[in-house]
C-alpha cells in the first residue's frame, strides 16, 4: 500500500546534503517571504486578476523577464561555484566540491542558461514587442500563450524540484548524454527531474512558437507585407519556424530516453541492441538549432537598434531578411559538427564541416548591412548601442574560433575541450545575451513608462564586456593546452591554475555586472519621473510600438494602423502622427486553465519520476477535463465599446506628467549617490525602531 500511495519517495528523498538542504531552505525562504508581503500588501485578488490569470501578452512578457531573471542569477550561482572549484581543485587540493555534486552543477548551469533563461527572455520580448510591431492587438490563441508560459513555469519548478524532493540532479551533462543517462550509469531520479523539466517547458515552447508564427502570418495591420514587417518581427518569425521544426525532435528523443529508463526499452542502450551515437544524432539536431533559435530574435534586435541609433534605414532590408533566412535554413544542416570524432567517415565530416563554414556567410552579411547602416550615419552611443557593438567584438571572436572547429582535423585536437566551452559561451553570451540585454535597454521605456538609468547601464555593460573577456579567453588557452570541459580537478604540474583563477576572477566581475543591473532598475525606479517617458517615442524610433503610449493600453491600438512603408512610424511622423479613430474593440478575458492544466502537467512528470502510477493516472484526468472545459468555453471574450476607449484615453491625457519624488535630482544619478541615498534610507529605519 505504501508503494501504491508515494511509489519510490522514501526519508532519504529529504534534503540531506549540505547543498540540498541549503537549496530548500533559501527556497523555502523565498516563498514564504513572498506569501508574507503579498498578504500584508492585501495584494493576493489584484496578483491573480491582474497579472497571474492574464492574457495580456505585454503582461505575459514581463512575467517571463521575471522569472527568466531570476532563473540568471541561480544560473550564475551555478557559474560561481564551477568557476571557484576549478580555481581550487590544483594537484593536493581536492577543491570543495565533489566530483559527483560539481557535475551536477555543470549539467544544471547549461539547462538553466538555455532553456529557462535565454528562452525565456527571448518569448518575453517577442511576447510584448512583435504585436505592437505588427499592428495587433493580441496574438492568434491568447489562451495557448498563457499555457506555453505557465508550462515554462512548471518546467521552472521541476528543474528545482530536487532541492526539497531527490536529492540530486543529473550528474550526465546539459543533454544528458547516453549512456550516461541510463539507469545503468545514473540510477537515481536527477536525470528524471532533467527529462521533465525539459519535457513539459519543451512542449510549451513549441505551442508558443505555433502562435508566434500564426500571430505574425494573420494578424498584420492592413498594408503591412511580409516584405514590410519589422527586422525583429522578421527574427522572431525566422527563430519560431526553426523551433516548431525541432522542439517535437527534442520532445520525441527526451520521450525515447524516458521509455528506456522506465520501460526497459533499448533505443539507446548497445546491450539491448541500441545505438547511444543515435541519441547523440537526435539531441544534436535539435541543440545547435536551438543556438540560432536564440540568435536570430537577437539579430532582429540589433538590426532594430542600430537603425534607430544611426538614425536613418537600415543599409539593405532585403539583404538582411535574406541572411536571417539563410542562417534560419543552413543552420538545420550543421549539427554533426558536434562530433566529427565519433567515426563517420571523412565523407560525412567534410559535409558537415563545408555546411558550418557556409552559415558564416548569411551572419556575415548581417553584419555588413549593419556597418553599412552606421557609416555616415548620426549615431549615438546610448545603452542599447554600447551592448550591440560589445556583441559585435565578442561574435567575430567567437565565429573566428567556430571557423578553426569547423575543420574536423582541428576538431579532432579541439574536441571536448575548453576551447569549444569558450567557443560556445563567446557565441551564446555574446550573440544572445547582449542582445536580450540591448532589446530590454531599448524597449524598458515602452515596457515601464521611464527609461533605464544610462550612467548605471554603462556600468554594468564595461563589467560584462571586461569580465567576459576575463573569463573566457583563458579558457581557449587552456584548451589549447589540453584541458578538458567538466573536468573538476587537474595536477599542479599542468601550470592550468593561474588561469582558472584568471577564470574565476572574470566570472566575480561579471557578477559585478549583473549587481550593476540590479542597482540600474532599482535606481531608475526611484528616479522614473525624471527618467519618465511622457512621449511614447522616446528613441524617435522608426517602427509601430512606438506609436502606442508607454506602457500600451491592454488593446494596444484605438484603432489598427495602416501600413503603406517599412519604417511605418517614422513615414506617420512626418505626415503629421498617427491619428487616434474609436471603434468597439473584442478583446479575450483572463483565465486561469492555464495554471490549473500546467499544475496537472507537473505533477503527471513528478508521478513518473516517483513512480506513483495512480497520481499519474489523475493528473491526466485532470489536464484534459481542464483542456475540454475550455474548448468549449464560448464566453471568452468581451467588448470595449468605442465610447469606453475614448473616456479612457482621455483619461489617460489627463493624469499628471509626473508627481513630485523624494529624489530631487536633476540628473540621473551614479553609483556614489545610489549608495548614499541607500544607506540614508537603511538608517532612517534603524533611528525609528529605536
Amino acid at each position: 500500500m505504501r508503494e501504491f500511495l508515494i511509489g519510490k519517495l522514501s526519508g532519504r528523498a529529504l534534503p540531506h546534503e549540505w547543498f540540498t538542504i541549503g537549496g530548500s531552505i533559501a527556497f523555502i525562504l523565498l516563498v514564504v517571504g513572498a506569501i508574507v508581503l503579498i498578504t500584508y500588501t492585501k495584494r493576493w485578488k489584484w496578483l491573480w486578476n491582474e497579472w497571474l490569470t492574464s492574457v495580456d501578452p505585454k503582461r505575459i512578457g514581463i512575467m517571463y523577464f521575471l522569472v527568466g531573471g531570476f532563473m540568471l542569477l541561480r544560473g550564475g550561482l551555478d557559474a560561481i561555484m564551477l568557476w571557484l572549484q576549478q580555481a581550487l581543485a590544483s594537484g593536493s587540493s581536492q577543491g570543495y566540491l565533489t566530483a559527483d555534486h560539481y557535475q551536477q552543477i555543470f549539467t544544471a548551469h547549461g539547462n538553466i542558461m538555455v532553456f529557462f533563461v535565454a528562452m525565456a527572455f527571448i518569448f518575453g520580448l517577442i511576447n510584448y514587442i512583435v504585436p505592437l510591431q505588427i499592428g495587433a492587438r493580441d496574438l492568434a490563441s491568447p489562451f495557448l500563450n498563457s499555457l506555453g508560459f505557465w508550462l515554462y513555469v512548471g518546467g521552472v519548478v521541476m528543474v528545482n524540484m530536487f532541492f526539497l524532493l531527490g536529492g540530486e540532479y543529473a550528474a550526465t551533462g546539459w543533454l544528458a548524454v547516453a549512456p550516461l543517462s541510463g539507469t545503468e550509469f545514473s540510477p537515481g531520479v536527477g536525470v528524471d527531474y532533467w527529462i521533465w523539466s525539459l519535457q513539459i517547458s519543451g512542449i510549451g515552447t513549441t505551442l508558443g512558437a505555433i502562435n508566434f508564427i500564426m500571430t505574425i502570418l494573420k494578424m498584420r495591420a492592413k498594408g503591412m507585407t511580409l516584405w514590410k514587417m519589422p527586422l525583429f518581427t522578421w527574427g522572431s518569425l525566422c527563430s519560431m519556424i526553426m523551433a516548431v521544426t525541432v522542439f517535437p525532435l527534442l520532445t520525441a528523443t527526451i520521450f525515447l530516453l524516458f521509455f528506456d529508463r522506465y520501460l526497459g526499452t533499448h533505443f539507446f542502450t548497445t546491450t539491448g541492441g541500441g545505438n547511444p551515437m543515435m541519441y547523440t544524432n537526435l539531441i544534436w539536431m535539435w541543440g545547435h538549432p536551438e543556438v540560432y533559435i536564440l540568435m536570430l530574435p537577437s539579430f532582429g534586435v540589433f538590426s532594430e537598434i542600430v537603425t534607430t541609433f544611426s538614425r536613418k534605414r537600415i543599409a539593405s532590408y532585403t539583404s538582411n531578411v535574406l541572411g536571417m533566412i539563410g542562417v534560419s535554413s543552413l543552420a538545420l544542416s550543421v549539427w554533426l559538427h558536434h562530433f566529427f570524432t565519433m567515426g563517420a567517415g571523412a565523407n560525412v565530416n567534410a559535409f558537415f564541416g563545408v555546411m558550418t563554414v557556409l552559415i558564416a556567410i548569411p551572419t556575415t552579411i548581417l553584419v555588413f548591412t549593419w556597418i553599412a547602416t552606421m557609416y555616415k550615419g548620426m549615431i549615438k552611443f546610448s545603452t542599447p548601442m554600447l551592448w550591440f557593438l560589445g556583441f559585435v567584438g565578442l561574435f567575430a571572436i567567437g565565429g573566428m574560433a567556430g571557423v578553426i572547429l569547423a575543420v574536423p582535423p582541428a576538431d579532432f585536437q579541439l574536441h571536448n575541450s575548453l576551447f569549444l566551452v569558450a567557443h560556445f559561451h563567446t557565441m551564446v553570451v555574446g550573440g544572445v545575451l547582449f542582445g536580450i540585454f540591448a532589446g530590454l535597454a531599448f524597449w524598458f521605456p515602452k515596457l515601464a513608462g521611464f527609461r533605464l538609468n544610462e550612467r548605471l547601464g554603462k556600468y554594468a555593460f564595461w563589467c560584462w564586456i571586461v569580465g567576459f573577456l576575463m573569463a573566457f579567453t583563458p579558457l581557449y588557452v587552456l584548451g589549447i593546452m589540453g584541458a578538458t570541459r567538466r573536468m573538476d580537478h587537474y595536477e599542479a604540474s599542468t601550470g592550468w591554475q593561474p588561469f582558472f583563477i584568471m577564470a574565476l576572477i572574470g566570472g566575480i566581475i561579471i557578477m559585478i555586472g549583473v549587481a550593476m543591473q540590479l542597482v540600474q532598475i532599482i535606481a531608475s525606479i526611484m528616479q522614473r519621473h525624471l527618467l519618465a517617458d511622457k512621449t511614447g517615442d522616446p528613441w524617435d524610433g522608426r517602427t509601430l510600438e512606438w506609436a502606442t503610449p508607454s506602457p500600451p493600453p491592454s488593446y494596444n491600438f484605438t484603432s489598427i494602423p495602416a501600413v503603406s512603408t517599412r519604417d511605418a512610424f517614422y513615414e506617420m511622423k512626418l505626415d503629421g502622427g498617427f491619428k487616434k479613430v474609436y471603434e468597439d474593440i473584442h478583446m479575450p478575458k483572463n483565465t486561469a486553465s492555464g495554471i490549473y492544466i500546467s499544475i496537472f502537467a507537473f505533477l503527471i512528470g513528478f508521478g513518473f519520476i516517483w513512480e506513483i502510477i495512480w497520481l499519474v493516472v489523475a493528473s491526466f484526468i485532470g489536464m484534459l477535463w481542464c483542456l475540454i472545459k475550455r474548448t468549449f468555453d464560448d464566453e471568452s471574450e468581451y467588448t470595449i465599446t468605442a465610447k469606453e476607449v475614448k473616456a479612457r484615453e482621455d483619461a489617460a491625457a489627463k493624469l499628471p506628467s509626473a508627481t513630485k519624488s523624494r529624489i530631487q535630482q536633476k540628473e540621473e544619478m551614479g553609483l556614489i549617490e545610489f549608495i548614499r541615498i541607500v544607506l540614508s534610507w537603511a538608517m532612517s529605519i534603524v533611528r525609528r525602531k529605536r
